[in-house]
């Protein structure tokens, strides 16, 4: 195929033309000094600026980690990039025509992270004409309609329609000229275990695409539409260009809003922020259906040190809402907390009573951490309980010692001695311990991620889990109850780690075959209905939340993550200090639970034989049913493989579709 090379003067053109410090202003939130610009580097973490930009010499420096060079390289570190990618980016940006093709030559690497913003883009496209154009989409346009989503508001942000469909959008992208590696590399497709097909990742479900600060499309969200199987929500897996602990839902809409509103509302789900934008709040960011992170928080402060949390009012939103406070403290955020009234959440809120009302709400209501937990103890009946509100300012206290910002912190103090009525030097004192220990996490922390760098495997890339720091480990086998004095099982402990760190699609994959009855151990049997029942309530489900949680669960988080297991078909569990990721989660996952249903069968067989000694003649003959029954269960499962035995869900339906 001919190419047509971009000329040095149109790279010329484009570099006179594009504004440095208006593109570097999507990422950081810039301030005059001088002839120079200044904010907070995004290419390392600080608390002090060290980042410069030079609009007459068109440079940016960071003096802090070294990291400079023009509005090109500004591009392509930040969006991952080669360089004919990020002249592409800023000649569409600025209106700057330029031919199709190039011969530019790319390194493997750079070629394949610009395919799979290449397959991310036709998806977008893809999915926003079935839900405009197809038949099969009047009922995800009929929910958008009932949620009040008018026609502007889903073209801005590309709402889509995944099809039922096995491989439709599969089959349409290659047909197109989508490179099949690009599509998988993206997140787009999967392969079926069984027989290597390839079929969609995305299947029945309305599609919120979710952009970089510069409108790129790194992945997706959908939502299961109708009574069909399967996690309500389902993200994009982790890429080379979406990790789900960065990404910002609404960023790309609402940088500049930010700026002009100095604050920034936080709200948990797409359709909240969708209803927030169309009512003409602007400034309305989501976590991407994720816990809130430290590189969130420090990406939002980029654009303003205010940070206004709204989540929904029922308990589950509520402590979502508390653990993610600690995060923005971390970073330094000014954080406000408001409680909607009972059975609202943002789209509600807004739908019913307008944009004007949700201002004059927030205006009243929103409120700094401490005053909000004392109004949510009192409206709890609980502040003049003097043992409930001790544990409520150490709760408070805790939050404080994440704060750097001194002037703030002794503020707060201040604040919280008026409101408790506790001595401010007794306060003072239980501060400085808690602020000795996030210090020490910390620093325990950074030590970690220097082992971890040094790491040349998968380690390395991003993960949407955490594993408990040996200060909670240590703290929690204080806390705990009771010690087993018996080993448990490993098969059982390893299904639960599995769950909790993969997530909705692994805890709805091992809900599918295994129940409650097939554990032994009680405790591990009441640690997975309780992640199943979180799971069917749509909460939130991390090493995070069990940790916090009352005994026996924060021994039980000990145990499961601190001792890894690797369980084969023939029942050999091998342990591993420390944490661990399994290559294949899913295969894992199947022996431990093929062990857990041999086990059960075994316990079953010797249950009917024990009542065989006991039983009458009618009863008898219907024991020796069941034995026949379990013996062919039993040979059956040990004859094939657990691949046969336990097939994903989709490969299910995959087959009755055929």
């Amino acid at each position: 195929m001919a190419s047509t090379q971009i000329t040095e003067q149109k790279k010329e053109e484009i570099r006179d033309t594009a504004d440095i410090v208006d593109v570097i202003s999507d990422y950081v939130k810039l301030k005059k000094s001088g002839s120079q610009f200044t904010g907070l580097c995004p290419f390392h973490n600080e608390k002090t600026p060290s980042f410069y930009v030079t609009p007459r010499l068109g440079i940016y420096k960071c003096f802090g980690c070294g990291e400079g060079g023009d509005v090109f390289n500004f591009i392509m570190k930040t969006e991952g990039v080669g360089f004919v990618e990020a002249m592409r980016t800023l000649a569409e940006r600025y209106n700057i025509e330029l031919p199709q093709q190039q011969d530019e030559s790319f390194d493997e690497r750079t070629q394949l992270t610009e395919g799979i913003y290449h397959a991310l883009r036709f998806a977008g496209v893809y999915y926003f004409q079935q839900l405009t154009g197809e038949d099969d989409a009047a009922e995800a346009r009929n929910y958008l309609q009932k949620r009040g989503l008018n026609a502007q508001t889903i073209k801005k942000w590309g709402l889509g329609f995944a099809g039922d469909a096995f491989d439709s959008f599969y089959k349409h992208a290659i047909e197109s000229g989508i490179n099949e590696t690009y599509l998988s590399e993206a997140g787009l497709i999967k392969y079926s275990e069984r027989n290597q097909k390839p079929y969609d990742t995305f299947r029945g479900r309305l599609m919120f695409p979710i952009f970089t600060p510069s409108s790129k499309v790194i992945g997706f969200g959908g939502r299961i539409l109708g009574d069909r199987k399967g996690p309500k929500y389902l993200n994009s897996p982790q890429t080379k260009v979406y990790n789900k602990s960065e990404v910002i839902y609404g960023i790309h809409m609402a940088r500049n809003e930010i700026r002009k509103a100095d604050q920034a509302i936080l709200v948990e789900g797409y359709m909240d922020v969708l209803s927030l934008w169309q009512h003409g709040i602007k400034n309305v960011i989501a976590t991407s259906g994720t816990s809130v992170t430290q590189e969130q928080m420090r990406r939002i402060r980029n654009y303003s040190k205010n940070l206004l949390m709204v989540y929904d009012a029922d308990s589950a939103g509520q402590s979502a809402m508390l653990r993610g406070l600690d995060v923005a403290l971390q970073e330094d955020l000014f954080v406000r907390l408001m409680h909607l009234p009972d059975g609202e959440d943002p789209d509600s809120f807004v739908q019913q009573f307008g944009a004007e009302s949700f201002h004059e709400y927030s205006a009243k209501e929103a409120k700094d951490f401490v005053s909000f937990q004392v109004d949510q103890a009192e409206r709890m009946n609980e502040w003049e309980d003097p043992l409930r509100r001790r544990e409520l300012v150490t709760g408070m206290l805790s939050s404080m010692a994440k704060i750097g910002d001194e002037g703030m912190l002794d503020t707060m103090v201040r604040h919280l001695r008026k409101l408790s009525g506790i001595g401010e030097q007794a306060l003072r004192g239980e501060l400085s311990k808690l602020r000795n220990e996030v210090i020490e996490q910390n620093r325990r922390a950074r030590d970690r991620e220097m082992r971890q760098r040094n790491i040349p495997d998968e380690s390395e890339q991003p993960q949407s889990f955490s594993v408990p720091s040996e200060e909670n480990i240590r703290r929690n086998k204080q806390t705990a109850v009771r010690k087993p004095s018996y080993k448990r099982p490993g098969a059982e402990k390893e299904l639960i780690r599995l769950m909790i760190r993969e997530g909705e699609e692994m805890i709805y994959f091992v809900g599918y075959y295994i129940s409650a009855k097939h554990f032994e151990d009680e405790e591990l049997r009441m640690f997975f209905e309780d992640i199943t029942r979180r799971y069917e309530k749509e909460k939130d489900i991390s090493i995070e939340i069990y940790t916090a949680k009352d005994p026996p669960f924060p021994e039980l988080v000990s145990e499961v993550f601190m001792q890894q297991h690797t369980v084969s078909e023939r029942k050999n569990i091998k342990g591993t200090e420390g944490p661990m990721r399994h290559s294949d989660p899913y295969a894992a996952a199947r022996g431990a639970m093929k062990v857990l249903y041999m086990n059960f069968l075994e316990n079953q067989r010797e249950t009917i034989n024990h009542e065989l000694s006991t039983a009458d003649e009618t009863r008898r003959a219907q024991l020796y049913e069941q034995l026949t029954e379990n013996r062919q269960m039993r040979l059956k499962a040990e004859r094939v493989s657990s691949e046969v035995l336990f097939p994903l869900p989709e490969e299910l339906d995959e087959d009755a579709a055929s």
